[in-house]
């Protein structure tokens, strides 16, 4: 049976490096499933595959979008599928690696058909937001769909904007789209999680982040200053360089809260895949351990 290979773990582990080499022993492209590395101009402070390492494995979905353009989950999932339909002929495994939860649940489970949102629904709201407030929309919310407001992070923006945007465009709840139902697909997915001991991961995190700024991430940040308003730059290693832009912090001061907000992310992610057991786990130094694991799956009868 076809299979999807999904490498992933969290933020600093080494999950590129070894995708690299799992990849030509498959004989198959990557399918990149990091959220931000779909931008092309976040190279350094994504850390991106290189043309090198692009060159050594062809790479799906890597700096395929501009800054200010929308992407969801829901067009990860579609477009992702499609390139299965291409692919799958050609291979009995393709790979699938990263770390972006949504996405990757995304692939392996499906999400709610969700309605797209308008170019005029999306402004619409985010004028309301801008001119009311956060508490205002929280408020319309409660109104417009009482039980998502029940559980909803009345302090995150984002998913209370998403879920308002959702009841504008359809004229329903969004609760009604929630229906949390796992899709099949067809074909098989198996599961591979990279981790390693906290003190080893977190030692990785911050000398990544050191090796980010010798690679001149200040002045990629410089470049992309007036695009910050873009949510694709909401993300660590931008935001808080922007504040060195603005005079708030010393460069020292925010390499360290990048290396704080990585290593926080990076146990956000853990706890996330924690809660999938049918991921199976190694530490990444278990290569062959790990072929020799997917091998045995890969001619398994199902």
């Amino acid at each position: 049976m076809k299979t999807l290979v999904v490498l992933l773990g969290p933020t600093g582990v080494g999950k590129t490096e070894f995708s690299l080499s799992l990849a030509e022993t498959l004989g198959c492209p990557i399918i990149n499933c990091d959220s931000r590395q779909l931008f092309a101009d976040l190279k350094i402070g994504t850390a991106a595959p290189t043309p090198e390492q692009q060159q050594r494995v062809p790479h799906l979905f890597v700096g395929t979008l501009k800054l200010d353009e929308y992407y969801s989950a829901a067009q990860y999932e579609a477009e992702v599928l499609r390139v299965t339909e291409e692919y799958f002929p050609k291979h009995d495994a393709l790979l699938l690696s990263g770390g972006s939860m949504m996405y990757i649940d995304a692939v392996c489970q499906g999400i709610d058909d969700i309605p797209t949102i308008s170019k005029e629904v999306r402004a619409q709201v985010k004028e309301q937001l801008a001119n009311k407030g956060l508490e205002a929309l929280t408020e319309e919310l409660r109104k417009l769909d009482p039980e998502y407001y029940a559980i909803v992070d009345k302090n995150n923006t984002r998913r209370v904007v998403h879920a308002l945007e959702v009841c504008h465009m359809s004229g329903k709840t969004y609760t009604s789209f929630r229906v949390r139902r796992t899709k099949e697909r067809p074909f098989r997915i198996l599961k591979i999680g990279l981790n390693r001991p906290r003190e080893e991961l977190f030692a990785r995190i911050n000398a990544r982040v050191d090796q980010m700024m010798k690679d001149g991430l200040m002045d990629e940040v410089r470049k992309l200053a007036p695009f910050r308003h873009c949510n694709a730059l909401n993300t660590v290693g931008y935001k808080e360089l922007f504040h060195v832009l603005d005079g708030d912090w010393d460069l020292e001061m925010a390499v360290e809260r990048i290396k704080k907000n990585t290593r926080v992310y990076a146990k956000k992610q853990l706890t996330w895949f924690r809660r999938d057991d049918s991921i199976t786990w190694f530490h990444p130094d278990e290569q062959a351990k790990i072929q020799q694991f997917i091998n045995l799956k890969l001619h398994e009868e199902t």
